[in-house]
């Protein structure tokens, strides 16, 4: 029975043991399109997708759900494409099988056998019945679940039809009509899998969808914006665009247009999709961290399984993406070898140069379009990942325990930020090129046997000894990463602390010594500087001589196994090797990438996993009116060491403080008062008792963090000013404004004692005297020493109400009597801190002249370029002789091969050469770069530090002066090398196939306008994210300082949302950054995917003859190389393009206008002076008072009259007043300062 209905299939019972056309046996038959083992397998597959869509169709027309919601019901134009094209497929497959049937009938009087047009219905029908259930929308959960498995065999179904139809292709030299459809089944599949997936997947990309309904905003984000972190409500066009307009990145257009209309700003550029923002990326990570501990309940948890959780959707289809790059990338030797065959008069039927022109062309199309999602989507993975840990690290630090910050600088967690989050950010980028190349070399070495037969093992073992001997380069360059981590931190640590101070640097003058101190840590962290730059230069030279190195070895043993060479062999084999020669190159940045992300990410995860503040015991509670006692505290030990047995801080502490009263702590220096009240705020450790805080915290420290409450710890507020602003300050704040408030102060100022309820006198770590000021005086023998003391060295200057008189006068209305005066608010005033600068519009050349002039900058660069011309010239004769002589009688193979192989090796040897200049050329200008700004800004005068936040200037020397020492002197060497390496390959095409020069000008002119029209609009988003990246900073930098006082006052949230805001800010320039390099690079491809294609077919119709196959396959290996020159180029300019952005920074705090010079040499005294031990004063005149005393004495009522305010303004508006003794204190102050 089973014979008899194979008998009815294919006509013949034993047809499928025989070897024939049509029925031939094994594997090789089911890739056989003309097999009956092909048909019986397709019809299966066929079957099987008719069965699950009819399913689909019945469940769906069964459901009584009706959709309600009309934009549901729209349908996308992927959807429409998707049916118009899948629709007519699958006509066409009915209505061949169709016009099969009659054909038989006319001819053969039977439908015997049925494999052939049973094959084609079927094949009509499934396409028919997929285009019918992908196009459903509204469906429950296991139909939706069911179209997307149908898309995917669906998709695997087709690749294996395109396939088996292109072997048959090349192999009959035919293509018939069922060939033609079995390849159109591809991107119809492609069609399917896209409609799926984007119809029923999750709604991440809408920004208004259910995200904030699981997440709701943190405390205060509603209200928090700024000029850096408001948002404009104009969400990117990413999140609504169809999937063309992703591949084609078309969304991008309106942004680009502004920019070449105008200079973008701040305010132009949309914020980030919902999914990609630094909230809903936090809570993910959150989110995964709360599972894998449910999980590992008993172990530690792994962040890189928390970001491979987090990202492994996203990462696996750029890495399908990538597989798709590297198959169509691996078709360029075949078609190589197709083409040579084509020009020698082998041509398989008649239009075959017509096919193979328009295959060439959808390959390297499909190859543009694969490879630019897949960085595009990497980049995306990088910039949530970088948002993560940024966010991560800023909350950490918030909650950081005293203990870990004594290991973790404040310089060195901005480093964490600022550095280490960027370089892992980078990371996914690279991923897939671990494994791309190596599948990438794979595949090419299949063609290199194809041609090369045995030698293609003396390739494999060169290229084996290659990168093993790249291994101890690796491994020193890891070292080296780890000691220049180091290394940076302590240098960032002197310098945050050097800025930080600078006033007291300057009232001491220890400038110099600072300076000094900074420049040794410099030197110790060049020694590593120029060891990583050297280790890069060896691996450069290294990978970028195998290219050389492998082909002369390859040859060499096919002519001594006597393998033939000849023009179609040797040019494959040379195309097969350009295909891994760029992916090869890449290996050393490969590394870098590697080894950078494993130190950053073990940092910031040694960071993330530093103590916290364990001990949190002050309950604070607001309202409750009804407890006897604003503040208790009963504890036997305060100590800030978790450890039993170090030393408490303060022991036997017992106080009790009612709402409204007054408490000063005095005391010697280290007696423990500011532990009183850190403790009183939950900031110790280690409190064993009982720390009760009953009401709303205010903490006021030294430093400018005041905010609001109904209980004030007031940490020494008055030690930063005068004794008369002091006493202003209190009676007018202290005693008045918060009169019916709790205070607890600490002060050195004895003459605010008497104001108190009550005095707490400690020494020692203990309060050894509590009570009154009258009481201690009295009966305190150290406090009345700690009393004279203070009399007999600043005197009793101060008027301080007693607090009997003062409480008497004190009430609401007193308190009221505080008033401003109210002036309408005009514009036109300046703030002190005012908005980061950044360059605009085309600067040219100027960065990179800028960057050149350092330390024979010009010199090493030129001879440097120079050498890399002479590279790619010896490259180009290097090839024509293998060219031109390669089919020649008259010149033996040895003597073909040794001129080869000396080319070669002459090569190499400028390479070495290049990479010892460009070595050179990134240590001066590194060197150089940071000396000149190290001196501008410990010379700038103190009026640039009172207008330039910390932040700004560390980012500067941290992420900016990285990228000079690292990345900047290879990046410019490469991206010049690659603009060269492009055009020289456009040159070649042009020299051997002179009709495409057509085509090249004309693509050369609309490259120029692409490149303009990016430009215009890069340049400054590459600038904006810039700034932006230092506001990230500064708020770091600033709540690092106040992290005490913002804990204080419970505010966590809403500096977290804040810095939250300012990592999408600084976020979204950069998306914008990298999808218009995708932008820029995908329509230059498809420009030169058009000139290798002219060029290809303009060289098999052009009648050169035979002999001139082996110009041909040069000519063709290096257009197969176009692309990746291209690419290579376009990528390197897009880094260098961000990275000059760097030397623009660092150049405006380079040339900051200096301050008096400490030495002047025309007043120096002589050598020998003094040479008597005489001293003679001539006209000296001593200020006694500061000019503005006298001013203020002049004024009505003066600055004594307490309950009075002397003036109130805008401070623009004072200092343009000649009467207002603002404008006077400040004239006066900035002319002692400058």
């Amino acid at each position: 029975m089973g014979e008899t209905t194979w008998t009815l299939f294919c006509n013949n019972s034993n047809c499928s043991k025989e070897t024939g056309k049509t029925c031939s046996s094994g594997f090789s038959s089911i890739l056989n399109p003309y097999s009956c083992l092909n048909h019986a397998f397709i019809i299966s597959v066929d079957m099987l997708l008719l069965l699950v869509a009819s399913l689909i169709i019945v469940c769906k027309l069964s459901s009584k759900k009706i959709a309600t919601n009309s934009q549901s019901q729209r349908i996308s134009s992927l959807t429409i494409l998707s049916e118009i094209y899948n629709g007519i497929l699958s006509v066409v497959y009915l209505a061949l099988g169709i016009w099969t049937i009659f054909q038989k009938l006319d001819m053969d009087h039977t439908v015997l056998p049925m494999d052939r047009w049973l094959v084609l219905l079927f094949q009509g029908l499934s396409w028919l019945g997929l285009v019918i259930s992908v196009s459903m929308k509204q469906l429950n959960l296991p139909c939706t679940i069911a179209v997307k498995s149908c898309s995917i065999f669906a998709f695997l179904h087709a690749v294996f039809l395109c396939i088996s139809s292109l072997l048959e292709a090349i192999a009959d030299s035919t293509v018939p009509m069922k060939i033609i459809l079995d390849v159109s089944s591809f991107p119809g599949s492609i069609l399917f899998l896209s409609c799926a997936f984007r119809g029923y997947g999750s709604k991440d990309t809408d920004p208004n969808g259910d995200f904030d309904a699981c997440y709701a905003p943190l405390q205060g984000e509603e209200h928090d914006s700024t000029d850096e972190t408001s948002f404009n409500h104009n969400i990117t066009p990413f999140a609504n665009a169809g999937v063309l307009s992703k591949m084609s990145f078309w969304w991008l257009n309106p942004l680009l247009h502004k920019g070449k209309e105008k200079i973008l700003e701040n305010k132009d550029i949309p914020t980030l999709q919902t999914s990609c923002r630094a909230k809903a990326c936090y809570l993910k990570h959150m989110d995964q961290l709360r599972e894998q501990k449910q999980r590992k309940s008993s172990g530690s948890t792994s962040m890189l399984s928390i970001i491979v959780y987090s990202h492994w959707k996203p990462m696996l289809t750029s890495g399908f993406f990538a597989l798709i790059k590297v198959l169509t990338l691996s078709t360029g030797p075949l078609f190589l070898r197709a083409f040579i065959a084509v020009v020698q008069g082998k041509e398989t039927f008649k239009y075959e140069a017509y096919v193979l022109t328009l295959g060439l062309l959808i390959a390297k199309c499909l190859e543009s379009l694969s490879e630019r999602q897949w960085f595009f989507i990497t980049r995306m993975v990088g910039l949530q990942l970088r948002s993560t840990l940024s966010a991560a690290i800023y909350q950490k630090q918030l909650q950081l325990s005293n203990a870990a910050k004594m290991t973790h600088s404040p310089g060195e967690i901005v480093s964490y930020v600022t550095v280490d989050a960027y370089r892992i950010g980078e990371f996914p980028y690279w991923f897939h090129q671990i494994w791309a190349t190596s599948l990438q070399f794979c595949l090419a070495l299949f063609l290199v046997y194809s041609s090369v037969e045995l030698a293609t093992f003396a390739a494999l073992a060169t290229i084996i000894l290659i990168v093993v001997a790249s291994y101890p380069l690796t491994k020193s360059q890891l070292k080296y990463y780890k000691k220049i981590i180091l290394a940076q931190d302590k240098r960032l640590k002197a310098i945050a602390e050097a800025l930080t101070n600078m006033k007291v640097l300057r009232l001491h003058a220890w400038e110099m010594h600072f300076q000094n101190i900074v420049e040794s840590l410099r030197k110790d962290e060049f020694k590593w500087i120029s060891g990583i730059l050297s280790q890069k230069g060896y691996l450069l030279v290294l990978f970028w001589s195998s290219p050389i190195i492998v082909p002369a070895v390859t040859f060499w043993t096919c002519y001594l196994l006597g393998v033939p060479l000849n023009a179609s062999n040797v040019f494959t084999f040379l195309a097969s090797i350009r295909i891994v020669q760029d992916p090869v190159r890449l290996i050393p940045d490969i590394v870098q990438a590697f080894i950078g992300a494993k130190v950053a990410l073990d940092r910031i995860v040694e960071f993330l996993e530093a103590p916290e503040l364990g001990n949190r015991k002050s309950e604070q509670k607001c309202h409750e009116i009804f407890f006897d006692h604003s503040i208790l505290i009963k504890c036997n030990e305060i100590s800030w060491e978790i450890n039993p047995s170090s030393k408490p801080a303060i022991r036997d502490v017992d106080l009790v403080v009612k709402p409204g009263e007054k408490i000063a702590i005095c005391g010697e220096v280290g007696s423990g008062k500011s532990t009183l009240l850190a403790a009183a705020l939950g900031e110790v450790p280690k409190c064993n008792g009982t720390v009760h805080v009953h009401g709303k915290v205010a903490y006021v420290s030294q430093t400018a963090w005041i905010q609001t409450g109904n209980i004030y710890f007031l940490d020494d507020p008055f030690s930063a000013v005068d004794a008369q602003t002091a006493t202003s300050l209190f009676n007018e704040y202290v005693m008045r404004a918060l009169f019916a408030k709790t205070v607890l102060l600490v002060t050195h100022q004895v003459d605010f004692l008497p104001a108190f309820d009550s005095v707490l006198l400690m020494s020692g770590g203990e309060i050894i005297e509590a009570g009154t000021y009258d009481q201690l005086l009295a009966s305190s023998k150290k406090f009345q020493a700690l009393v004279n003391a203070h009399n007999n060295t600043v005197g009793s200057e101060m008027d301080i109400s007693r607090s009997s008189n003062w409480r008497a006068m004190a009430s609401k209305d007193a308190i009221e009597s505080i008033h401003v005066k109210e002036e309408p608010i005009m514009a036109g005033g300046e703030q002190l801190i005012k908005q980061e600068e950044r360059e605009t519009g085309d600067t040219g050349f100027k960065p990179y002249l800028q960057y050149l002039r350092h330390l024979k900058g010009f010199l090493y660069f030129t001879l440097a370029v120079l050498l890399h011309v002479v590279f790619i010239i010896g490259q180009l004769i290097q090839s024509y002789w293998l060219a031109s002589e390669i089919q020649s009688s008259q010149v033996s193979k040895r003597e073909l091969l040794t001129v080869f192989t000396v080319i070669g090796c002459s090569l190499s040897i400028f390479l070495l050469l290049r990479s010892f200049y460009v070595v050179l050329l990134g240590c001066g200008a590194s060197e150089s770069i940071f000396s000149t700004l190290l001196k501008s800004l410990f010379r700038a005068p103190m009026s640039f530090y009172d207008s330039t936040p910390v932040g700004r200037i560390l980012s500067r020397v941290s992420i900016d002066l990285s990228t000079i020492d690292l990345e900047m002197a290879f990046k410019l060497s490469l991206g010049v090398g690659s603009a060269m390496q492009t055009y020289f390959s456009f040159i070649v095409l042009a020299m051997l196939a002179w009709p495409v020069a057509f085509v090249i000008i004309p693509m050369i002119y609309l490259t120029i306008i692409l490149q303009r029209h990016y430009y215009a609009s890069a340049k400054e988003l590459m600038r904006i994210n810039g700034t932006r990246k230092s506001s990230v900073a500064s708020h770091l930098a600033e709540s690092i300082a106040g992290a005490m006082t913002i804990r204080a006052f419970g505010g966590e949230d809403r500096f977290f949302s804040k810095n939250m805001n300012l990592i999408d800010a600084n976020a979204s320039p950069d998306f914008y950054n990298f999808s218009a390099n995708e932008w820029l690079i995908q329509r230059l491809e498809i420009l030169c995917a058009i000139v290798l294609s002219s060029s290809a077919l303009s060289m098999t119709l052009i009648p050169l003859g035979s002999s001139a196959s082996g110009l041909i396959g040069m000519a063709l290996s290096y257009g197969l190389s176009l692309n990746v020159f291209l690419v290579f180029y376009v990528k390197y300019q897009c880094f260098l393009s961000n990275d000059v952005v760097s030397v623009e920074r660092l150049e405006q705090y380079m040339h900051i206008p200096s301050e008096a010079p400490e030495v002047i040499e025309e007043n120096r005294p002589p050598h020998d002076w003094p040479c008597v031990g005489k001293v003679d004063i001539r006209n000296l005149k001593v200020l006694e008072k500061c000019q503005l005393r006298e001013a203020v004495q002049a004024k009505e009522g003066g600055l004594n009259s307490f309950g009075k305010l002397v003036e109130f303004d805008e401070p623009m508006k004072l200092m343009n007043k000649k009467e207002s003794l603002f404008g006077q204190l400040v004239q006066e102050y900035w002319s002692r300062s400058s």
